[in-house]
């Protein structure tokens, strides 16, 4: 059976080493004329990128205001900030210096300047964007995806929820990628990113949908060079050919490509918001402590599809007359991996410390929000689901 599917990636992208000549070019297409120049913390200052881009826009003669602290897990208070000083300045295009984080906060300042409510109730389900100011971006971290997907992921302040949100009208105009921009990446958030990048995937890839071959394909070679690439990037950072493939893989992974045909579970992915919404984590390093626990809660009723990817991403032997040995030799496979490349498997490791029961009941009825949301495509959690794979994974 293959699902019906209607695919849409509207973002230009503008790729390697001399990429970044022509961002006063691209923003100009898209008729930027005064521009939010939106960023994280100092290492696009550090680096020198920065004052590339601020060259780019004042050699093109274009107008720009600045608002930099967006931080890992953005928060809906810097995001209200930049609707403001949109609103003020009559900014008409934003532009993302960053990776995921500066990217998503971007996307929420589009869709809140000319909303009249609180942009927290696009989250809450409370209304739905009619509009969002254009926004390209310059990557600087491969991770989550955002410079070609339609998703947006706030934490809000009071209470530190942390809700993500799909509307194409936020898709990016343009992404510049240089993967030169990611060689002083540290060893940590290149693993964590390269992670993110593989679970986008593999949230899509365990569908209950098993006949789109190609899909298939195109998913499990993505896998296999992430996997590769990133051995080969924490040992040489300046790698400019893998890299490259860590770079493109992470717009592949999360423009809607890998899911043709298809079906997505992103249950790992919610879950894990929980935990970096409470602890302040990484949220590759995050997934990583999550997906093991979540995989052997659901394999045995999908051993098929976890037999493939045993045999297809993690190079297992296929054991014909034991498919659930071969699943497990996948999943096993899976966390021998992360911990190659420095990524913990289970939230003791993550932490560093055991989680508390309270902590694990206040994360269930985040994200079930209440026992009134279920999560999950191949296999449908409840809050009691919920509950069983944080605890395998405690």
């Amino acid at each position: 059976m293959i699902k019906d599917f209607n695919f849409y990636a509207p973002t230009r992208i503008v790729f390697g080493k001399s990429s970044e000549e022509k961002i006063a070019e691209l923003v100009i297409a898209n008729n930027g004329k005064k521009i939010l120049l939106h960023y994280g913390g100092g290492s696009a200052e550090r680096s020198g990128l920065l004052n590339v881009v601020r060259k780019q826009l004042r050699d093109a003669g274009l107008n720009f205001v600045e608002l930099g602290g967006v931080v890992p897990n953005p928060l809906l208070s810097k995001v209200q900030e930049g609707i403001e000083l949109c609103r003020k300045e009559q900014v008409d295009f934003i532009l993302a210096v960053g990776g995921g984080s500066v990217i998503d906060s971007s996307k929420a300042i589009g869709y809140g300047v000319n909303y009249a409510g609180d942009v927290w109730d696009f989250w809450d389900g409370k209304a739905v964007p009619q509009e969002c100011l254009p926004i390209g971006v310059v990557l600087t971290i491969p991770a989550a995806g955002s410079e070609m997907s339609s998703s947006c992921v706030i934490t809000k302040d009071e209470g530190l929820n942390k809700r993500g949100f799909n509307c194409d009208l936020c898709r990016c105009k343009f992404a510049v990628m240089n993967p030169e921009r990611t060689y002083t990446l540290p060893v940590y958030q290149t693993a964590a990113g390269a992670t993110d990048i593989m679970m986008h995937t593999m949230e899509r890839y365990f569908s209950k949908y098993e006949d789109m071959t190609l899909t298939d394909a195109i998913s499990e070679a993505l896998l296999r060079t992430v996997k590769d690439a990133v051995l080969v990037v924490l040992e040489h950072p300046e790698d400019y050919r893998n890299r490259a493939q860590i770079m493109w893989a992470s717009s592949l992974a999360h423009n809607d490509l890998t899911e043709l045909g298809l079906d997505k579970d992103f249950a790992t992915h919610k879950m894990e918001h929980e935990l970096s919404a409470l602890f302040g984590v990484t949220h590759g390093a995050g997934l990583a402590a999550i997906w093991p626990s979540w995989a052997r809660y659901v394999k045995d009723k999908h051993l098929s599809r976890f037999v493939r990817f045993a045999v297809n991403v993690m190079g297992i032997e296929n054991d014909f007359a034991h498919p659930d040995e071969t699943a497990e030799k996948g999943i096993r496979a899976v966390e021998e991996f992360y911990h190659k490349i420095g990524m913990p498997i289970n939230i003791h490791e993550l932490l560093g410390r055991e989680i508390t029961t309270d902590e694990i009941e206040e994360m269930v009825k985040k994200c079930s929000r209440g026992g009134t949301l279920k999560l999950g495509s191949i296999e449908v959690i409840d809050a009691e689901a919920m509950r069983k794979i944080y605890q395998m994974a405690k």
